[in-house]
Formats: C-alpha cells, structure tokens, sequence
C-alpha cells in the first residue's frame, strides 16, 4: 500500500529532527558566559575586601534575566555601597537625552548616582563622595561610536584615575559582531558625547577591548584597570549566538537587529528625514513627508551586498513627523555577514538626497558630529557617490584597525 503524504512527511520530519540532534551531539553548543558571570563563579575574588560601586543599567543582566545588581546586593560576598546610572538611567525610566538623577533605589536601599553628562573632575567628585573603593562597569554596548554608553565607560575611567579609584570592566558581546572596523574615524575637533576620541563608526570592539584601548591611547593618566573577558565568544558570532536575554539598552534600540543596522542609519539623526523613532522598527524604517517609491528603487540599484529596500509607509508617534503618515524605506538585511551598515548609511544618504528635493541636514551639522568630521556632508553635498564617501576615510581607518589589532582579546 502507498504510504500516505502525512506519513511521508512525518518521516522526512523525524529524519530531519534526527540528523539536527546527531550534528548538535557532535558539535556541542559553546556556551557563552559573560564578565559578570564569570566574576560570579570565581566568587567575586577580584572585589574581595573592596567596597564595590557599579555603573549599570537594565541591561546589567544575568542568563535568567535577573539584575547583577540585585544579585551582588544580596550576596554576602560583595560589599556593594553604590550604582551609577548613565543616560537613561539605572532602571532605565528615561527618554534619550535624559537620566534619573540622584535617588535612592527601591529595590535595594542603595544610593543611585546620576553620571550623565558629568566627567573630569565633577564625576570624580561624585566617585569620591559614594566612598567606594572600586568602580565596577557592565553595560551591554551596541558596537557604534555615537552610542553614549562607551564614553560614559571613558569618562568614568577618566574620572576614577583622578578619584584614585580602581576600575573594573565585565564584558559582554558585541551584537554586530567584532569581526571588523568600519567607516569614518573621529577628528578630535569634532569631539563630543558622541564621540570623546578617534575610533571608527563601527569599532568591532566589546567594550572590555575598548577600555584597554582607552587605557592605552587616549587617557592623559592610566586608570588601575582589570577587565573579566567573555569565555565562549567568537569575533563572527551575532548575538543570537549567545543564548543571552536581550534587553533593550535604550528606548529605540528594541532588538539585536536594531543593532545590526544602527552604526549606519543612525546618520539619518542628522537630517530631516526620521530615523524611525516613534515606530516599532527605528533605524530600520526612515522616512520624510513627500518620499516616494523612487527611494527604495535607486537604493535597490546599488544591489549593496546583504541587504534589500521596501518601500514603506510608517506614521511616528513621537519625534520627527509625530502624528504624520511618512514615505520612505524599510531597511531588510537578508545576509548579516556580508551586510555593511556604514556603506549601507551612505548610500541611503545619497540615494535619498538625489531622489527627493526636500533633503536637508539639521541646521546644526549634527552629522558632522555623528560622522567625526565634515567631509561626509560636503562629499555628498558636492555631488559624490557612495563609493567616493567611503574611499574618503580608508586611511584614517587602515590607521585605526592597525591600533585596534594590539587590543583585541577574542579570535
């Protein structure tokens, strides 16, 4: 008797199921422990006799999704006496541009400090004042140089040199991978909160390579510095790969693929078009009032390697466009590893300077400042293409990975 198609089908399924699980008995899974997890199995000995002062915020999580805040409190091993809470704050009540203030938690009784736009000296003062010993950072980064968790990580090794306070880093991974640096690199004379120092767009770095890269070029005096590495990660491994709880480490940055096309589309902060906040997808939804289909068309054209345009229609319900049904284009990367975000920034940049003539940047040159320089804008200003943008900032680049390369601690 001919078998039935269900039953061709279950088979085929159990022949599938069986040869996955023979594959993953022969290749077990790596398993992924952060800094902070690995800190915890050797008992907290690096703190040991030391009163303890982290900088944190939700992202500061365990596997089981449990605050390392709450965790170490409890922990008669740790003398925990203080929090520092960055843009957004500690429990991470803030919009962008905000923080808590000083307050004492709820949770735990333990003073919150508010670092915020503090550095040098004054964040010293406030270091000095918590009356810890060592200040320990675990943040989770997102692997761009406009991301202000990173410099909040400088300043506070900055300001615990001057403090005379030790400093601690627990790693955690890169979302977008730590396989390469990518684009422009900063000029000092366009530092700011979104930039402290000359590092690429995407620095392919977890944010314990980059406090030794820190440590090592750019603080006038080096901060007592030990860092917990990550056992488990690969430079090529995205974050789905880490078996970790992904939270969310500022409002418009809801997934790893937020992440993933963040170091590129971020640029669109400079202009007049929206960026996508106040959508479910920001940074992968853009748009303006008055932006048709022709946008996603010359940007489909490039064929950029790794990603694909749709036309898309989105109305924000804050920021840019509030209230307002926008044109514009949904950014689909089907092929991570060979996906360039900066390139991809670039040539959405251009595409959509050409085909629509309500482009403007800010008023202010914000891009400028989210580029580390001005030659993006008058590159395209003056008519470039995406290859000339990009060929514009190879040497600075070939500079900085060449530096990069001695601090680096995962192959």
């Amino acid at each position: 008797m001919r078998p039935s198609r269900r039953a061709v089908i279950t088979t085929a399924t159990a022949a599938a199921v069986s040869a996955t699980s023979t594959a993953a008995a022969a290749e077990p899974r790596r398993r992924l422990r952060t800094g902070f997890e690995r800190l915890a199995q050797d008992g907290y000995s690096l703190l040991d006799g030391q009163k303890i002062g982290i900088v944190t915020n939700p992202t500061g999580i365990t596997r089981d999704a449990s605050h390392i805040v709450d965790v170490m409190h409890a922990d008669t091993r740790v003398d925990l006496r203080a929090v520092f809470g960055p843009e957004h704050g500690f429990r991470g009540t803030a919009q962008a541009g905000g923080s808590e203030g000083r307050y004492d938690d709820p949770a735990t009784g333990l003073p919150v400090y508010d670092t915020y736009l503090k550095s040098g000296r004054p964040l010293a003062d406030v270091f000095t004042a918590s009356g810890v010993d060592t200040v320990v950072f675990d943040i989770q980064d997102v692997g761009a140089r406009f991301y202000t968790y990173i410099w909040t990580l400088y300043d506070c090794m900055e300001a615990a040199q001057l403090a005379g306070k030790r400093f601690v880093v627990l790693d955690r991974p890169n979302p977008a991978t730590g396989r390469a640096a990518l684009g422009p690199v900063l000029h000092k004379e366009f530092a700011t909160f979104v930039g402290r120092q000359p590092i690429a767009q995407a620095h392919g770095m977890t944010v314990a390579e980059l406090a030794r890269l820190f440590n090592g070029e750019f603080l006038t005096e080096p901060v007592p510095l030990e860092t917990v590495p990550m056992s488990g990660w690969k430079r090529s491994d995205f974050y789905d790969a880490s078996g970790l709880p992904w939270v969310p480490p500022s409002p418009n940055m809801p997934t790893p693929d937020t992440a993933l096309v963040y170091s590129g589309t971020c640029l669109f902060e400079g202009t007049n078009l929206s960026e996508g906040r106040g959508t479910t997808r920001p940074f992968e939804l853009l748009g303006a009032e008055g932006v048709d289909r022709r946008w996603a068309a010359a940007a489909n054209e490039l064929a950029l390697p790794g990603v694909r345009f749709r036309e898309a229609y989105f109305t924000p319900t804050f920021s840019k466009f509030q209230g307002k049904t926008v044109g514009g284009v949904q950014v689909h990367v089907h092929d991570r590893a060979a996906f360039d975000p900066v390139r991809t920034g670039i040539a959405l940049l251009v595409t959509a300077k050409r085909v629509w003539s309500g482009f403007a940047w800010r008023p202010d040159h914000w891009i400028d400042k989210l580029t580390g320089s001005a030659r993006v804008r008058t590159m395209i200003d003056a008519g470039a293409d995406t290859d000339e943008v990009v060929a514009g900032w190879q040497e600075d680049l070939a500079a900085f990975r060449r530096m990069r390369r001695k601090y680096l601690r995962y192959r």
